[in-house]
């Protein structure tokens, strides 16, 4: 979890400073997830696919609650 001081610089950064450092540490940590035998880098692969997958669907779901009090 990121501190409230952190949010608050991030919020203030302009889109393209925001992701100048997405592609900084898409760039450093590439090799990170690469690393390591095929059936590895599938795991770590799906296991990112699981979390992105919970955390569309929990933004899909908080979408859905909140239209449907409208």
């Amino acid at each position: 979890m990121l501190s409230p001081e952190t949010l608050e610089a991030y919020r203030r950064m302009t889109p393209g400073q925001r992701l100048k450092i997405t592609m900084e540490m898409i760039r450093e940590n590439t090799p990170y997830l690469l690393r390591g035998s095929p059936e590895v880098v599938a795991r770590r692969f799906e296991r990112l696919r699981q979390e992105n997958d919970a955390r569309n669907r929990n933004m899909l779901t908080a979408i859905a609650r909140t239209r449907a009090k409208e």
